[in-house]
């Protein structure tokens, strides 16, 4: 296999060009045409550009050979957040031995220092069948595609010019909404906009006013087995957009984030109005900035409110970054609530000659209406993430009184305590374990103890053996066992009350899924063992099904609870059916129906995107949800409940 890449600057446009030969193009991947999908097994090329010179910051550009398309925004080496839609394009072609793709990148798309000679550049091509990238710079395996310390160089860019630096992004919105038996069929009109203001190169603002997010996707419903909140990722594109800027200490994630969007716009999940806001992100010298002030609408459950989130931090040099992170307010109105944090995060890719070794502390506290006990965290993390060795180090102080009321924290007044090492061997091509591509051997040890010293759980989640195939199928057995004490009673479920005490378990686990190459693919994991005061299994499973060329997918996904415990027993389903059908990649049509035990309820999201041309697009969104009445065991009767048909049109100007 081969490619060749022809890079082109013409006018105020960056095009890229490639070309990628196959001895085998019938078994080329492809699954969707769908834009922001997960491509990782398909056939794909991606584009990395840092053009701050920072060496950390950067844009992510990926195509599939069917020209699916996604993007994202870079501030972590190894990861990509695809929290960000760019204005830009691309076409792909099949011809018989090769696929090529061109893709082309406005220069008012990106923010870039102005003469900066040279901007950073790393190129891959993936092909999955293979589980093969071929990468232009720094192809090691300790390498990430995202880290731009090892990226490349690209020059002759210097005249590339952003224009006036103004874009302007109206809509117009129309909806009807029944709840049935409630409410009677309502119907809306809506106009409203964004408007962006690049102030410099590196600094853009946003302007919204009567924000709207009709065409969000629904969110995939979870089973909670434990007696913390879940953690839903954001999906409207409004608050993605430029998300990752406030990236706070390292990969503290859903342990705790001082600032976590969905807390914005929904309430108890209830849908809270935006009359408008700013959004303002960028760079200026070493400073890099991120703001966020939004006014929501009184409603019937909560007044209007002011929501604010700020984030600067100081590149100190190429390794050591520090900053601040600030929120003020509380989304229902009722408190005085503000948070400040302070982190450091030092990474190398030199350690030990090539290795990733990255440090990371941070502090934060609250003040406010808060409750009693201490009020402030402080943490650190050791993480040294390579390909032979994966390791890291972590802890954590949560106060019973740190309240981030913009933010996430599940599990306050406690004391997390954090260690894992990965063994992860790649057999050589020639021994005679040549049939593996890798080898995992795992440990993951965590422990919580309450500020008072007092141990409220531990778990060991033991890897003994995973295998992935050289075709790209896995198999996997893990051993978990774990302590809880409860201090009071948790309902695991309606009617299922756990009793308080202490709660010595093991967990079993087998499990296995296919590559994701495949045109059928399947994943089952069954989970058993003590869990309590009784025994728990746990099915999941799913199977998915592409039609050649991409074009229709659909998938099975199911996932159910047997619970025997000393109280009583229980069983919680939940089933989710997702299909999509793309007439190209910039017309498709997605559904979404799920259904969980829990709610008793089924619903389903169907939308239809248009992108009529990059910036300008069309959505038509149709949510439906029926309701189990439960009148008997076996009654299966599903009651219509509520229903939501909404057309939107936006489209971007760039006077």
């Amino acid at each position: 296999m081969s490619r060749t890449l022809r890079v082109l600057v013409a006018g105020n446009t960056l095009y890229f060009g490639f070309e990628c030969t196959d001895p085998e193009p019938a078994r080329i991947a492809i699954h969707t045409m769908q834009r922001d999908a997960s491509l990782e097994g398909d056939d794909n090329l991606s584009v990395v550009l840092g053009t701050s010179g920072d060496g950390r910051t950067g844009f992510y550009f990926q195509i599939n050979a069917a020209g699916a398309r996604a993007d994202g925004l870079i501030s972590d080496p190894e990861h990509v957040s695809l929290d960000w839609d760019g204005i830009w394009d691309a076409r792909v072609h099949r011809g018989e031995r090769f696929w090529s793709a061109e893709i082309e990148i406005p220069a008012r798309t990106l923010s870039f220092r102005p003469g900066l000679g040279a901007w950073s550049l790393n190129l891959q091509r993936w092909v999955a069948r293979e589980r093969m990238a071929l990468r232009w710079s720094s192809p090691r395996l300790d390498a990430f595609l995202f880290d731009l310390s090892r990226a490349g160089s690209l020059t002759g860019i210097g005249n590339l010019d952003q224009g006036r630096g103004l874009e302007l992004t109206p809509y117009a919105a129309g909806r009807t909404r029944e709840i049935f038996g409630a409410s009677p069929r309502s119907w809306q009109g809506a106009l409203g906009a964004d408007a962006t203001w690049r102030i410099t190169p590196q600094v853009a603002a946003v302007f919204t006013a009567n924000t709207d997010f009709a065409e969000t996707e629904a969110d995939s419903r979870q089973i909670n087995i434990t007696r913390f909140p879940l953690f839903f990722p954001e999906k409207r594109a409004f608050f993605m957009e430029g998300a990752n800027q406030f990236d706070f200490g390292l990969n503290l994630g859903r342990t705790f984030s001082p600032f976590f969007t969905r807390r914005i716009g929904l309430l108890e999940g209830r849908q809270v109005p935006l009359e408008g806001g700013v959004k303002l992100s960028g760079r200026a010298g070493r400073w890099n900035l991120a703001l966020l002030d939004v006014e929501t609408r009184a409603t019937s459950f909560a007044p209007r409110t002011n929501l604010f989130a700020g984030r600067a931090s100081y590149d100190v040099d190429q390794h050591l970054r520090v900053g601040a992170i600030l929120t003020h307010g509380d989304p229902t109105g009722r408190t005085r609530n503000t948070l400040a944090g302070f982190d450091a995060v030092w990474r190398t890719s030199a350690f030990r000659g090539n290795k990733n070794l990255l440090l990371s502390g941070w502090g934060a506290f609250a003040a406010g209406e808060a409750g009693p006990g201490q009020s402030h965290g402080w943490g650190y993390k050791v993480d040294y993430p390579n390909d032979l060795w994966d390791c890291a180090s972590t802890f954590n102080e949560f106060g019973e009184a740190l309240d981030p009321k913009l933010g996430f924290l599940p599990r306050p007044g406690v004391r997390r305590y954090g260690a894992k090492c990965d063994f992860t061997p790649r057999p050589s091509r020639d021994g005679p374990w040549n049939w593996s591509r890798q080898w995992f051997f795992e440990g993951d040890y965590s422990r919580v103890d309450n500020l008072r010293g007092g141990n409220e759980s531990w778990q060991f989640a033991l890897k003994p053996a995973g295998v992935e195939f050289r075709s790209g199928d896995k198999i996997e057995f893990e051993w978990t066992p774990q302590y809880e004490f409860l201090p009071v009673a948790f309902e695991i479920t309606d009617g299922v009350r756990i009793r308080p005490g202490a709660y010595r378990f093991n967990r079993y686990a087998l499990g296995g899924e296919t590559s994701r190459h495949r045109s059928i693919r399947t994943a089952s994991s069954t989970t058993f063992g003590t869990f309590y005061s009784g025994r728990l299994v746990q099915w999941q499973n799913a199977v998915s099904w592409t039609a050649p060329r991409g074009r229709f997918q659909t998938g099975l996904s199911v996932e159910q609870n047997f619970g025997r415990l000393r109280e009583a027993s229980f069983v919680q389903r939940l089933w989710q059916l997702q299909a999509a059908y793309a007439w190209n990649p910039n017309l498709t049509l997605a559904s979404f129906l799920q259904y969980d035990s829990e709610s008793g309820n089924l619903g389903a999201n169907t939308r239809l995107r248009w992108t009529i041309k990059p910036g300008r697009e069309f959505f038509v969104v149709w949510n439906r949800g029926w309701q189990r009445l439960l009148t008997s065991r076996d009654d299966l009767l599903l009651k219509p409940d509520s229903e939501m048909f909404a057309v939107k049109l936006r489209w971007t100007f760039r006077p």
